[in-house]
């Protein structure tokens, strides 16, 4: 079987906790396909867990979840840091669960200002609501917290200005591009607006080099790994799924990641319901999966796998950020 695989603290992990959403996003149709309350794992399961550096809550919208706070608390018992994804909608709950967790990070999904986000996310009032969830947790003095934007072709024109709210109330923009996978339930997401959304992202890349902040440096070099996804060029680092990170999906089935798509490959290393993570992690069938996502012809740049990557190799980024701060005007490839 082989040198059994090891994981370290450095292991990161999506915890999808629903596929039920209050929102018709037009990139993302998880709405169309929600699990049931009663098919979704129990926090309990989440004890099979092993130790995490970093672990994303996400959905779905996980504030759909009534017993959110009770996996929130077995999280924060495994992974250093933990950031919960969701459309910002349900305020009232999101500050309660802040109030409890205030170690806990949140990021807002807006997909630019009010008539884009609201057209994009099929809800009028999501904007504004989203907006006011943030303000309201700037209130409450939460460290950890943000928008999260997704650009396709129809918003590429306000990414600068959600970067630049951002900044204006002193939290964090994070970003992405429209993929296609079995997460989103999307086959057809395409970018054919190519030239505005590279230039609105070479612009956040310039302007995140320029900041006196050095994490917004390493923001820029995966911003700029979105412009090569963009060009349809090979991704920047290897891909990690699998290996550094894993998706945990409502039914308890363990995935690489969450770009996967049918027909290119579709496969799960095991079920948490069924085996301990161990068995899972140390299987043929994961060592299988991860030559499998060593071979992935898909090319994705998304923060769940781009993020561990880096990390892993840090002096890829370093040398590129070297580079770019003393020739501010030419990008350079890694």
């Amino acid at each position: 079987m082989g040198k059994p695989w090891k994981w370290t603290v450095d292991m990161e992990a999506a915890v999808i906790t629903t596929y039920r959403c209050i929102q018709k996003c037009a990139m993302c149709r998880t709405w169309k396909f929600p699990t049931t309350e009663e098919e979704e794992f129990r926090p309990s399961l989440l004890e099979k867990l092993p130790r995490l550096s970093f672990c994303n809550i996400t959905g779905g919208e996980p504030f759909l979840r009534e017993d959110l706070s009770d996996i929130v608390a077995i999280l924060k018992r495994k992974a250093k840091r933990i950031v919960i994804s969701t459309n910002g909608y349900l305020t009232e709950k999101i500050l309660r669960l802040a109030g409890e967790h205030r170690d806990v990070g949140i990021r807002v999904s807006l997909e630019g200002l009010a008539a884009v986000n609201d057209k994009l996310r099929g809800m009028s009032g999501s904007f504004d609501r989203g907006l006011q969830t943030v303000q309201e947790l700037k209130r409450m003095k939460m460290k950890d917290i943000g928008f999260a934007m997704t650009v396709s072709d129809t918003n590429p024109g306000d990414l600068l200005d959600l970067f630049h709210l951002a900044q204006g109330l002193g939290v964090e923009l994070a970003t992405a591009v429209v993929h296609n996978s079995f997460y989103f339930h999307t086959s057809d997401n395409e970018l054919k607006n190519k030239e505005e959304i590279l230039r609105n992202f070479q612009q956040l890349v310039r302007e995140l080099l320029r900041s006196g902040k050095i994490k917004n440096w390493y923001r820029a070099y995966f911003n700029f790994g979105l412009m090569e996804y963009v060009q349809g060029h090979p991704r920047l680092l290897p891909c990690p799924a699998g290996t550094d990170v894993f998706f945990l999906d409502p039914w308890g089935e363990v995935y690489p990641c969450n770009g996967l798509e049918k027909r290119f490959w579709l496969e799960s290393l095991g079920n948490l319901h069924r085996q301990t993570f161990q068995q899972i992690w140390h299987s043929r069938r994961a060592e299988d999966i991860r030559a499998k996502a060593n071979r992935c012809p898909k090319n994705c740049w998304m923060i769940g796998t781009a993020s561990p990557a880096m990390k892993r190799n840090i002096w890829r980024p370093t040398l590129w950020i070297l580079q770019n701060k003393i020739f501010p005007h030419q990008q350079h490839t890694p």
